[in-house]
């Protein structure tokens, strides 16, 4: 499994942002053939200090193929230039591959 990662910093203004991400990027990103699962996390604190970041967006995948085709479809390139629209200058985007979760026990 591939997750696809969308690091935002946070914007000048918040309630646009959200509303914006929420009402209209977030529905194009539910379009995308191939993606699994979607999980977005608003960062509330860091441990010392203030985060400089706001939002943490995973998409996953089946494979790097997969993530790869979701891109370069008509919705995937409808999300991406709507990214580009609103928040080109706040966020940073990488993948990596899952690895085996750990389980622990107390």
């Amino acid at each position: 499994m591939v997750k696809f990662i969308a690091l935002y910093k946070k914007p000048q203004n918040v309630e646009t942002f959200d509303e914006h991400y929420d009402l209209i990027h977030t529905p194009l990103v539910l379009k995308m053939p191939g993606l699994r699962k979607l999980e977005i996390t608003r960062i509330t604190g860091a441990p010392i200090g203030e985060s400089k970041y706001y939002l943490h967006t995973e998409m996953y995948f089946d494979s790097v193929d997969a993530m790869n085709a979701s891109n370069a479809s008509p919705e995937g390139r409808a999300a991406a230039k709507d990214l580009m629209s609103f928040a080109a200058d706040l966020v940073t985007l990488f993948y990596g591959e899952v690895e085996e979760q750990k389980t622990l026990s107390h």
